[in-house]
């Protein structure tokens, strides 16, 4: 059932502010106290209105992946995106640089490319009309204009869109809006850099369509709570209550895990069969790192390589999964390499998520759900629901916000 909007008047010199707020603020509150903090309100995973507000303020407001900068190599290379509401170009330009436009052309608003289609070229046309921009956005072509008086064609350009590079991946703010993209991130880049994932490169995909809301899918990545119940594969390489949350400066949460004393990485046996990260520290080829930059993209660091989820949004009650296993160049180029004992491992442990989450989705959905008790082996589920519940109440998600035991005001 929809909760509806609600409102609190904020006093100004000038004039009142009204906080849109897409769930009962009495139930957000729960939700951000350290002590006793609870999940999430049943709107926050059911509701289409909250969904519709999320994909306004936390994807078309924030700093969203739209997939790695390998996909798009050389000048002309390009990709159509969803972002939020919106839909996006990215361009490859003549000097090397990423480009991001928004996907419209500026004759009569028609799509330039359609969301997921790929493209190479020294000019971005639009099938409705053949008005042709460069890879700078420029309109360059626009038949039968020729002799339009005053019609001049600087005054077409497509119309950029934020756009930031950082180890590999790519970024993009629809609104504007958002903080500088290295506050977003925040000291994460500390976190995972030994890793070189601006270095590796993709060796396998795997597309999933879950039939769960794309919150219930961060809360299940953020604790291995679970992992006794349901991972017996990933509880003989790794330990289900080893690691520990890290400090987060920025739009992010996450932590570790460690190996088991046998275990190289996570695999079905914990073997490896490709080479070590080349820049790990002393300790890290002994642990696992489970990390989310806010709001859709999941980053798994492993001491032979990073495994990678980015969510998409598509109903209350269903989210699109691009999973990824990034490996060094060396591992991809070696005659005979083989990554499915990655995939292999991760693809059972990724549907017996699935299954869990689809089954939460259905609980959450019912008459008889409440909010539950986040339990001390939930702590980064805690930081992530609280940072939601926050950006609920603030309007929009900038850093990881703490719990506190006071009153929402």
């Amino acid at each position: 059932m929809a909760e509806g909007w609600y409102e609190e008047r904020e006093g100004s010199a000038r004039k009142d502010i009204v906080l849109m707020t897409p769930v009962n603020r009495e139930l957000l509150v729960r939700s951000l106290i350290s002590e006793g903090q609870m999940n999430l309100p049943a709107a926050a995973y059911t509701d289409a209105l909250v969904l519709r507000w999320e994909m306004e303020h936390f994807f078309d407001g924030s700093w969203v992946c739209v997939g790695r900068s390998e996909d798009l190599r050389y000048a002309g290379d390009r990709r159509a995106v969803r972002l939020g509401h919106e839909r996006i170009l990215v361009v490859r330009d003549e000097s090397g640089e990423l480009r991001a436009f928004y996907n419209v052309c500026r004759h009569r608003g028609h799509e330039l490319m359609a969301v997921g289609e790929t493209a190479s070229g020294r000019f971005v046309r639009c099938p409705y009309h053949a008005w042709a921009y460069g890879l700078d956005g420029e309109l360059r072509g626009a038949p039968g204009f020729g002799k339009s008086d005053g019609f001049d064609k600087a005054d077409y350009p497509l119309v950029p869109v934020r756009i930031a590079e950082w180890q590999g991946w790519v970024f993009a703010n629809a609104s504007g809006e958002a903080v500088p993209f290295e506050e977003h991130v925040g000291n994460l880049g500390d976190m995972i850099g030994n890793h070189g994932a601006g270095e590796l490169v993709t060796a396998a995909r795997q597309d999933y369509e879950v039939e769960a809301n794309w919150k219930i899918l961060v809360e299940n990545y953020h604790e291995c709570y679970h992992c006794p119940s349901i991972h017996p594969e990933l509880c003989k390489v790794s330990p289900p209550k080893s690691g520990e949350d890290h400090e987060s400066r920025g739009a992010w949460v996450g932590g570790s895990m460690e190996l088991e004393d046998h275990a190289e990485t996570m695999s079905l046996t914990g073997e490896s069969f490709a080479p070590r990260l080349p820049h790990l520290a002393a300790g890290q080829e002994r642990e696992v790192y489970y990390y989310q930059i806010f709001p859709n993209l999941l980053i798994s660091p492993h001491p032979d390589y990073v495994m990678t989820h980015r969510l998409t949004p598509v109903a209350p009650d269903r989210t699109h999964v691009e999973c990824e296993w990034l490996f060094s160049r060396e591992a991809v180029e070696t005659e005979g390499f083989d990554p499915s004992y990655a995939t292999e491992f991760w693809h059972i442990t990724n549907g017996q998520d699935w299954r869990a989450c689809e089954a939460v989705q259905r609980g959450v959905s019912s008459r008889g759900y409440r909010q539950g008790p986040l339990s001390p082996e939930e702590s980064t589920v805690g930081k992530f629901v609280a940072m939601v519940a926050r950006g609920y109440l603030e309007g929009r998600v900038e850093q990881t916000p703490g719990r506190t035991s006071e009153t929402v005001q």
